[in-house]
């Protein structure tokens, strides 16, 4: 007998994507009788969980349990899943993917192969909506300029890695390591993963788990989405300082040298030429990615697109990051 998989899933007013997910999961080819799917809705006020209860009077041989999230966060709704499931191997879903057929078959798979404590796979990312913008989001969402050195949203081998989207692990992990922070409202995947490392583990990526995740929709909902990770991921590195990546540095270090540059601008010319030479620099390096990428794919909006959406995710995380520094300082010396 196959183990007992519980996949769960934090949502919070997706009926957009929620049927998505839940017919990919039906589609799993994995042992249906062997697999529950655990919902942690955060008391959404559309019509998501009109559609899950529809879903679950459709397909009564898939269990699918609704739990109702009170905190409304995403770590909280994560443990409550967990709390409520009886998988002997857990698997984290998004109210936001859409896992291919084999997911969970791959993920029993590479345990039982012995491969990591924690594994996961890979991202195909699609548009939240079909514009030029939500192209471009998603475009941006996978280029190196935008997400870095993330090997599960680029091109990967399978490999030890720093962590993965989602993930899959067995319940004695928990009783381990803990469960998900619930004082990180962001970042609560990486302080997980950075746990599973630091206590000898080993989190896993395989190419060979992937599913498809939609990207935001909007500008501003990008921004959103970046701003909270940027100032999650300040109050994650106050535990871990030694997880840092260029990545994650880069986007703060670039906006507190700019503003810099424009106060001191005021008064000193040659920081006037510094500032406009930086400026110059980044906007024609994101130019030329975004018009390489229009000539790649054949679309002319990802020409100025690309760019709109790479700056967005710098600007909004690296904003966000010192925010939240700035915020920490005020509250030592308070």
């Amino acid at each position: 007998m196959p183990p007992f998989v519980s996949i769960i899933v934090p949502c919070y007013n997706e009926e957009a994507t929620i049927r998505h997910l839940l017919e990919a999961v039906l589609a799993q080819t994995y042992p249906r009788g062997q697999m529950e799917l655990v919902i942690s809705d955060g008391m959404s006020t559309d019509h998501t969980r009109v559609a899950i209860t529809a879903f679950q009077e459709e397909h009564p041989d898939l269990a699918v349990r609704m739990v109702t999230n009170s905190a409304r966060t995403i770590p909280s709704g994560l443990n409550q899943a967990i709390r409520e499931s009886r998988g002997e191997i857990i698997i984290r879903l998004d109210a936001h993917s859409m896992p291919i057929p084999e997911y969970v078959e791959r993920c029993v798979a590479a345990h039982q192969a012995g491969k990591g404590e924690n594994i996961g796979g890979v991202w195909e990312i699609r548009p939240g909506a079909e514009t030029w913008t939500g192209e471009s989001i998603s475009f941006a969402a996978a280029h190196p300029l935008g997400v870095g050195d993330a090997m599960y949203r680029l091109n990967a081998k399978a490999g030890a890695v720093d962590t993965v989207p989602f993930g899959s692990f067995r319940r004695s992990l928990i009783e381990t390591i803990g469960a998900f922070d619930e004082t990180l409202l962001a970042n609560e995947d990486y302080e997980f993963n950075t746990r599973v490392r630091e206590s000898g583990g080993v989190v896993w990526l395989d190419p060979g788990i992937r599913s498809i995740y939609f990207s935001r929709s909007t500008l501003g909902k990008l921004a959103v989405q970046y701003w909270r990770y940027g100032f999650w991921k300040f109050r994650m590195l106050q535990r871990y300082p030694h997880t840092l990546r260029w990545r994650q540095a880069l986007p703060p270090a670039f906006i507190l040298i700019l503003v810099l540059l424009i106060v001191l601008s005021l008064w000193i010319v040659p920081a006037r030429y510094l500032l406009g030479l930086q400026l110059f620099v980044y906007f024609i390096t994101l130019g030329l990615a975004g018009l390489k990428l229009a000539f790649n794919k054949r679309k002319g909006f990802l020409f100025w697109g690309l760019p709109l959406a790479i700056a967005t995710m710098h600007f909004a995380w690296g904003a966000g990051f010192l925010w939240s520094g700035i915020l920490n300082l005020f509250k030592k010396n308070g």
